[in-house]
């Protein structure tokens, strides 16, 4: 046996070794698809042992043919090349016993010199000719002419390799349109379960909002302990929604509750159920509850639940009802239908609950409903300490002032509030976190970003300077009006040319008659500023005059506080959204009433003008400095204006 038989035998016990193996692979993978479960856990890391058999059947399957290929390659190799005119000699000599004629080569057998001499195999690269099969004829050849070099390279170009790319096509294409299937139809692959990654949020983690913990308190127990509310014949209200602005916190309240009781938690968006086809959103409703009633006790949280809970009426789509009322239905089935001692708290959270569905709110499905406001000073204070944690802040920060500084602001706002105090804080090159960075980001917030290219002329600078002088002098002598924490003239935002930024003493939710005619006079005082320095009016007091309107309608309209008008309201007014200021007004009053209300509404800004007008009067001097000095340096604070007035 030669050396070229040695290879041939070794790479044959490969291909039988690797044809062993592959035989294991694909029995393993065929079993592995046989035996997969009807329904999988979401969330759950899919198994890829499957797909790297798969792979690993595809990468022995290439290396099987590469060896068939190289071993046809190794028996081609062993012929001897000769040239083609040493080929037409050995033919005339007769010494060429067989002859393979292909299309690129020549291969055969040479006669041996002597007898017993063993015979050797020939290649040759021909130049082809006509007379070449005559002329083998001629020498006594026995020759075989063949179209191509071996039957393996034909098997593999010709059928092989087109089969593989078809193949290769349709499971690609296959694959995409599972893809985009599940992606259209998308049953069930939304609902995400939060048992880990969310165990580790609790109440410490939400500042504030102590009356919504101590409710929500109740809800922690019964997932904790049943028994305790079971004991004397009690239920656990099957339904918790969060009511509240945007950015109070009402989905973080929900995932500590999942972590203070250590139970999984159910997320996923009301939006999140509709979909194109009708029935999809009621089967994952379905697939919602069976899988919570699968994990008892857990948290289904629903967010912004006004999505899918609006309100039924209006007309009816063609063809019955709509997507988003079939999926409200199911989920007034599932809500009323499950049972309260298997351990399911559903919570819902939103800030449209006037829109909701009144067979949502009934007592049995949404019992409790619990309202997260916004934060007062003291919870203000509790979110500033904890969102500032991170940062590397200076010995004279105060949070108490910032908080005092942020009234009406939720937890998302101090948050963005903090983070660009940081930012604003790396971006000039301070080492740590100062005041003027946090003056700076409020600034940013509730007066917008500086608009540095606006640059005002002389005329209009000096113009809006006594306007804000104006308010700051009238706010400061008014006897309720609060103090003046900033004056500035630097354009921000939209249209803002400049503020004076008033900082409340404490908070408070009622106003009386005289703080609100106080008000009205603190926002005339910039146009009388203007009026009394400069001899005339602008354009810059258009947004003081439409909320000293709105104030005097409100006062003479809906809160009694006019004479004339006696304890009366006057006009319906309805509001548009849950804890926003915007009403729309039905007339109810006669064209007389409404006259009379005109008067009084004129006289209360006429009286606040004249106070305005009074004040600035007295104090022409300091309102001289103030507007002197707001022009050079832009931007005044609380003592430097006291200084000047004389108070400090």
């Amino acid at each position: 046996m030669n050396k070229s038989d040695g290879i041939i035998k070794s790479l044959l016990m490969l291909l039988a070794s690797l044809f062993s193996y592959l035989k294991n692979l694909l029995m393993g993978a065929l079993q592995a698809l046989s035996k997969q479960a009807p329904e999988r856990e979401l969330n759950k890391p899919q198994d890829k042992s499957s797909g790297s058999r798969w792979g690993k059947i595809l990468f022995f399957t290439g290396l099987f043919i590469l060896t068939l290929m190289f071993i046809s390659s190794v028996q081609d190799v062993q012929h001897d090349e000769i040239s083609y005119s040493q080929f037409i000699k050995l033919v005339k000599d007769e010494k060429i016993d067989k002859a393979v004629v292909t299309e690129r080569f020549i291969t055969g057998v040479i006669k041996p010199d002597e007898p017993g001499q063993a015979t050797k195999n020939f290649m040759t690269v021909p130049l082809w000719q006509n007379d070449l099969a005559q002329m083998l004829a001629q020498n006594k050849v026995d020759f075989v002419v063949r179209s191509t070099d071996n039957w393996l390279s034909n098997l593999f170009f010709n059928w092989i390799i087109p089969m593989l790319i078809l193949v290769l096509i349709w499971s690609w294409v296959m694959r995409r349109t599972a893809a985009s299937a599940q992606s259209f139809l998308n049953l069930g692959d939304k609902i995400r379960i939060h048992q880990d990654t969310q165990a580790n949020i609790t109440f410490k983690d939400v500042a504030g909002a102590d009356s919504a913990k101590q409710e929500l308190n109740e809800s922690i127990d019964f997932l904790k302990t049943p028994e305790k509310f079971q004991r004397l014949g009690g239920r656990m209200p099957k339904g918790v929604l969060l009511v509240g602005p945007p950015g109070t916190g009402k989905t973080l309240l929900a995932r500590a509750v999942s972590g203070e009781a250590q139970v999984p938690f159910f997320n996923i968006s009301g939006s999140e159920f509709i979909e194109l086809f009708v029935g999809v959103g009621a089967a994952r409703v379905r697939e919602l509850f069976e899988q919570a009633r699968n994990k008892a006790p857990c948290i289904i949280f629903i967010d912004e639940l006004d999505a899918i809970g609006r309100s039924r009426g209006g007309p009816v789509m063609i063809g019955g009802h709509d997507e988003r009322e079939q999926t409200l239905n199911q989920l007034l089935t599932e809500m009323d239908g499950f049972d309260t001692s298997v351990g399911v708290v559903v919570m819902a959270a939103t800030n449209r609950p006037e829109v909701l569905d009144k067979a949502l709110l009934r007592a049995g499905r949404f019992d409790r409903q619990i309202v997260v406001d916004k934060p007062d000073l003291q919870d203000r204070i509790e979110i500033l300490n904890l969102h500032t944690q991170g940062l590397t802040l200076a010995k004279d920060i105060d949070l108490s002032v910032i908080a005092r500084r942020t009234p009406g602001l939720v937890g998302a706002d101090l948050a963005n509030i903090a983070n660009e105090a940081a930012i604003m804080a790396t971006r000039v090159g301070h080492d740590k976190v100062e005041k003027e960075d946090f003056e700076s980001a409020i600034d940013r917030i509730l007066a917008g970003p500086e608009k540095k290219n606006r640059v005002l002329n002389p005329d209009e600078k000096r113009r809006v300077a006594f306007h804000e002088a104006g308010h700051a002098l009238v706010a400061e002598h008014v006897p309720t009006g609060q103090p003046v924490h900033k004056i500035s003239i630097i354009p921000r935002g939209v249209s803002a040319l400049g503020f004076t930024l008033q900082l409340p003493i404490e908070e408070k939710f009622l106003s009386t008659e005289h703080e609100l005619k106080d008000q009205l006079a603190i926002l005339l005082g910039g146009r009388m500023a203007e009026e009394i320095a400069l001899g005339s009016i602008s354009s810059g007091a258009q947004n003081d005059l439409e909320k000293a309107s709105d104030i005097a309608r409100t006062m003479v309209c809906s809160l009694g506080m006019s004479k004339k008008m006696g304890p009366l309201t006057y006009g319906k007014r309805q509001q548009l959204q849950f804890l926003e200021t915007e009403t729309s007004e039905y007339r109810n009053y006669s064209d007389v009433t409404a006259r009379l209300i005109d008067t009084e509404i004129i006289a209360l800004v006429e009286e606040a003008e004249t106070r305005a007008r009074e004040i600035i009067s007295a104090n022409r001097s300091a309102l001289e400095q103030l507007a002197q000095v707001l022009q050079e340096k832009e931007v005044i604070n609380r003592d430097e204006m006291m200084a000047l007035l004389g108070k400090l």
